[in-house]
């Protein structure tokens, strides 16, 4: 059953949970439990893509810590993958705060006493063209986006060395593979955590842990909302499938890699994309 408790400081500034919440779309059903046993940490659960792998892996049978920067939402998380008959915890934490993730980690290990996944999922967009974005912009995205990611893996690493297993998730983008027009801040951010996971592949592969990082093209979230429609659908007709991912999606693809299926996958970028880059 869920867990509310209210840890770490969550002091920081903007949204760093993602992207909206979706309840729609694929991922609903009878679970294979592919992930029953396993400890899961997923930041930015509170919406969107860290919502719906929330609630995939409590479906797949893993006990899910549910972390978002807004208390509310991490506890929402939790209660509904509790209510999916899943098991969960929901912490308020800020990436960009290490204390606030040895909070996190401590209660988990103390109440579990292992991690099993990490799936760093937290994130912002702050777009700019290159002449107009301040420096502000810039920082605030590669802080959350980039150091929060080697914070929140920093604060688990030493668990799963001692356990000689784990696996490691970075949400990264197409963005991070290919650029895109008026995201310096977000390109660089999301290229950065692909580099990461392929050293962590290199560092941690022979300790029994693995790394990879999912890029996903344009998702079906609230925060596309305040894209106009003529140019949503324009993004839509660019991809040959024809439609945006939905959230539960991406979400597949984190359970699939958590799972010991995906034993053999390490340092991997997988590209979810619906073909958009072909």
């Amino acid at each position: 059953m869920a867990e509310k408790r209210r840890n770490g400081s969550g002091n920081g500034n903007g949204d760093a949970s993602g992207n909206g919440r979706g309840h729609n779309g694929n991922g609903n059903g009878h679970s294979s439990a592919r992930l029953a046993g396993k400890v899961a940490i997923i930041t930015g659960a509170g919406r969107g893509i860290g919502y719906a792998t929330a609630l995939k892996f409590g479906r797949e049978g893993a006990t899910v810590v549910a972390c978002d920067i807004n208390a509310d939402q991490a506890q929402q998380a939790a209660r509904d993958v509790a209510e999916a008959g899943g098991e969960a915890m929901g912490f308020q934490i800020d990436v960009r705060d290490p204390n606030s993730l040895a909070t996190m980690v401590d209660a988990v290990v103390k109440r579990y006493g292992r991690i099993d996944c990490l799936v760093n999922n937290a994130g912002i967009v702050q777009d700019s063209t290159l002449k107009n974005m301040t420096e502000e912009q810039f920082d605030s995205v590669i802080e959350i986006n980039l150091k929060g990611v080697y914070n929140c893996t920093k604060a688990v690493v030493d668990v799963m060395l001692k356990q000689s297993s784990g696996v490691i998730l970075n949400a990264s983008s197409i963005v991070g593979i290919y650029g895109n027009f008026g995201q310096t801040n977000y390109a660089a951010s999301k290229f950065g955590v692909i580099g990461m996971v392929k050293t962590w592949a290199r560092e941690l592969g022979r300790k029994g842990i693995r790394a990879n990082a999912v890029c996903p093209g344009f998702v079906s979230t609230p925060i596309l909302g305040k894209i106009p429609e003529k140019v949503l659908k324009a993004l839509e007709e660019r991809v040959p499938l024809g439609r945006l991912a939905h959230p539960e999606e991406i979400a597949n693809i984190f359970a699939f890699l958590a799972s010991d299926e995906a034993s053999y996958i390490n340092g991997a970028v997988i590209e979810v994309s619906g073909g958009l880059t072909l």
